[in-house]
C-alpha cells in the first residue's frame, strides 16, 4: 500500500496515460500485472490500488483506448495509441518551457507566484459567491 507522501508525489491523470503507456510498452496485460509493474518499476514507491486502476480500465475502456482481450487481459487501441501520441507531444512542450525556467533560476519564484495568484483568485471567486449569497439570503 502506498504512502501518504507518495500518493501526493503522482500527479493527477497520470495513471491514465501510464496504463496506456505501460500497455504499448508490454502488451496486454490485466490490472493486476500492472499494479505488480507500477510498484516494481518504483522499487516499491508506488503501488496503485484496485480502487484506482479497474475503474480506470473501465474508462480508458469505454472511450475505447484499450480493449479485452480473449484471455481478460487489456491492450491498447490505435485510438489509444494516439491519444498516448498527443500526451507526448504536451509533456515534450512542458519539459521544453520548464527547462528554460529552471536554466534561468526563477523556479521557486515562479512556483510561489503561481501558487498565490491560484489563492488569490479563488479567495476572489469564493469572496463574490459569499458576497451573492448574502444578497439572495440576508441572515448568512
Amino acid at each position: 500500500m502506498s504512502s501518504p507522501k507518495t500518493r501526493a508525489t503522482i500527479p493527477r491523470g497520470f495513471s491514465r496515460f501510464y496504463v496506456l503507456h505501460l500497455l504499448k510498452r508490454e502488451g496486454p496485460m490485466t490490472g493486476k500485472m500492472v499494479m505488480d509493474e507500477a510498484e516494481k518499476c518504483t522499487d516499491g514507491g508506488w503501488r496503485p490500488s484496485a480502487g484506482l486502476i479497474y475503474p480506470l480500465l473501465g474508462r480508458l475502456l469505454a472511450t475505447g483506448l484499450i480493449e479485452e482481450t480473449e484471455d481478460g487481459k487489456h491492450r491498447i487501441t490505435p485510438k489509444g495509441e494516439e491519444a498516448l501520441t498527443q500526451y507526448g507531444k504536451v509533456q515534450d512542450e512542458i519539459d521544453r518551457q520548464l527547462s528554460t525556467v529552471m536554466r534561468l533560476g526563477l523556479t521557486g519564484k515562479l512556483l510561489v507566484e503561481d501558487a498565490l495568484d491560484r489563492i488569490t483568485a479563488l479567495a476572489t471567486h469564493h469572496g463574490a459567491i459569499v458576497r451573492t449569497a448574502k444578497g439572495l439570503h440576508p441572515k448568512i
